[in-house]
């Protein structure tokens, strides 16, 4: 179990979202930002999220989106105490559960799926054992995908941000969990250099086309964000799939 180190707040989307997380460890940055700004949830539906960590990506979503329904899995206990107190915070009525993926309890029916798997597939894990816990994959990307996947009703959306070396493999698993009509986002670092991380989104029982859109530009030749990055992680504009 990851050592315990008292919480520091951060703001995220502009200060509309008060976020406290561990100090020591893997803090959130931007990609639960784009990730919930990626998912096309609308008032009254469900969504549900898998390793919410302290809680940013799916109070960044019930900022942008009130009125959804939020189911969110969490392995570490400490964790998922953090997010729940986070969600208290924000004023977001989120059912918080410490549990493993692979036995979250009874769910119901989902409009919407979405996490940030660990990414890290192979090599030494990081020294810190939280770092690790949020970046060494003990798990393989198909079963974070079978998962997410299993409590969705047919054509609900799952929405992943990756590295962008993970493409083939995340295709490969939303393919077997019956996930189609693939939708890629590259995230270019800035323009003309090739995308680090990359939002996938495909549709249970989807059949349609797969599509790859324009993406995202995150930074100006002066490192700052573009206005287009700008709009989304502070402007809380989202990113139309």
């Amino acid at each position: 179990m990851p050592g315990s180190d008292p919480p520091g707040e951060d703001r995220l989307l502009g200060g509309r979202v008060r976020l406290a997380q561990p100090r020591e460890g893997l803090r959130a940055t931007t990609d639960p930002v784009l990730l919930a700004a990626f998912v096309p949830a609308q008032p009254g539906e469900t969504v549900l999220e898998m390793g919410c960590g302290a809680g940013p990506a799916f109070l960044c979503l019930a900022a942008r989106v009130p009125g959804i329904a939020v189911i969110a899995i969490e392995r570490e206990t400490e964790l998922a105490a953090l997010a729940a107190r986070n969600a208290a915070a924000n004023g977001v009525a989120a059912d918080v559960r410490a549990a493993d993926l692979r036995a979250p309890g009874p769910l119901p029916r989902c409009d919407h799926a979405f996490a940030n798997p660990p990414w890290w597939a192979g090599g030494t894990p990081p020294p810190s054992a939280r770092r690790a816990a949020a970046t060494h994959e003990a798990l393989p990307l198909a079963a974070w995908v079978a998962a997410l996947a299993a409590p969705l009703r047919h054509l609900g959306t799952l929405s992943l941000v990756l590295p962008a070396a993970r493409l083939a493999d995340a295709a490969a698993a939303l393919k077997a969990a019956r996930c189609g009509a693939l939708t890629l986002l590259p995230l270019w670092p800035r323009a003309g250099l090739a995308a680090k991380r990359i939002l996938l989104q495909a549709r249970r029982g989807g059949r349609g086309p797969d599509r790859v859109l324009p993406g995202l530009v995150l930074h100006d030749a002066q490192g700052g964000y573009t206005a287009e990055a700008e709009a989304v992680l502070r402007g809380a504009a989202a990113l139309r799939s």
